[in-house]
């Protein structure tokens, strides 16, 4: 379902627990509010058009901006403030994941070898 966004409209394509793709076009001009993500990375595709991603440092006191064109992509990690803002009609990707906790294992023993002899 197409959703209108006052900079275009977003269209989700994979909505589940792990992963969401949405299909965005924005408006030459159109912005979307500075913000950020607690535990979900996002990543932009640029199919057509030029797409700039305003990524404010969580670490340091640093606005980089990354002007994406036809073909390319960047990600943007979680906890980052940003926003976006196409320079010309816009088509893209908008990717959503989060990370795993590589720390979520909970053993009950330590295994071992079995001795087939």
């Amino acid at each position: 379902m197409i959703e209108g966004k006052v900079w275009g409209t977003t269209e989700p394509l994979i909505v589940n627990s792990a992963l969401e793709i949405h299909r965005i076009k924005i408006i030459k001009g159109g912005y979307c509010s500075l913000h950020k993500h607690q535990a979900k990375s996002n990543a932009f595709y640029v199919i057509t058009g030029k797409l700039l991603i305003e990524r404010h440092k969580k670490d340091y006191k640093l606005i980089d901006k990354t002007i994406l064109k036809n073909g390319e992509f960047t990600i943007v990690p979680a906890g980052e403030e940003h926003k976006f803002e196409a320079e010309k009609e816009t088509e893209a990707l908008e990717i959503y994941w989060s990370l795993l906790n590589p720390g979520d294992i909970i053993r009950t023993n330590v295994g071992g070898l079995i001795n087939y002899l």
